[in-house]
């Protein structure tokens, strides 16, 4: 099978761009499952908290999420578009190489904090960071054979997953892909559905239809 990196530029980036898209579905395919599977277990566990804490808890989580979503979108002014075209080193990405996982990962403790329990919120974190894990090797393995050597700088400068903030740079311009953050603001928004589907769950096992089997702080 020829190499991707062979041929016309032209050729490169649509091969580059077919091998992305299906790195793009199975991210999303990792989240689907895991909030699915989150949703089925949760639907017996319980917050050990006073109804205050408890709030105060689930009002957390909301901040979480929005930072998550705003997060991603932030990613995809950068990356939008581009990520098979050049390395983008700029912004988040100065920081650490995949901050649209990171931010899913605190997308997805504020998802998990909407059950009112604190170990809930960070085993959902720790759960969605470490099902991106295989997804980011195999991103890096991409990218290291279609841009090699500069790609292989990139990798030694910047950290994989936890930011370093000092390392912070910014361009002073850029093209922003409108339809790249759209999309990236509706994949967002399924966070959000966290907020009634927990809120349904509660009332469900309020009235006795769904009992607690467990109770967590």
């Amino acid at each position: 099978m020829p190499d991707r990196g062979d041929g016309p530029p032209r050729y490169r980036t649509l091969g580059a761009d077919l091998d992305l898209s299906h790195f793009q579905r199975l991210r999303r395919g990792v989240l689907a499952a895991l909030l699915a599977a989150a949703f089925l277990a949760l639907a017996v566990v319980g917050s050990s908290h006073g109804q205050a804490v408890h709030e105060l808890i689930e009002q957390v989580g909301f901040a979480l999420m929005v930072v998550g979503i705003a997060g991603r979108i932030w990613c995809t002014f950068y990356i939008g578009g581009r990520k098979s075209a050049e390395i983008v080193d700029a912004g988040p990405y100065s920081m650490t190489r995949n901050p649209l996982y990171l931010f899913s990962t605190v997308a997805a403790a504020g998802v998990g904090a909407q059950t009112g329990s604190v170990i809930l919120a960070l085993a959902f974190a720790a759960g969605c960071a470490l099902a991106f894990q295989p997804v980011i090797r195999r991103e890096e393995r991409h990218l290291a054979r279609l841009f090699g050597a500069p790609y292989q700088a990139y990798l030694d400068r910047v950290p994989r997953f936890v930011p370093n903030v000092c390392a912070y740079r910014d361009r002073p311009e850029m093209t922003i892909r409108t339809d790249r953050v759209y999309r990236t603001l509706t994949d967002g928004l399924v966070f959000l559905a966290a907020i009634p589907l927990f809120e349904g769950i509660e009332l469900l096992q309020a009235g006795g239809y769904l009992p607690i089997r467990l109770l967590l702080p």
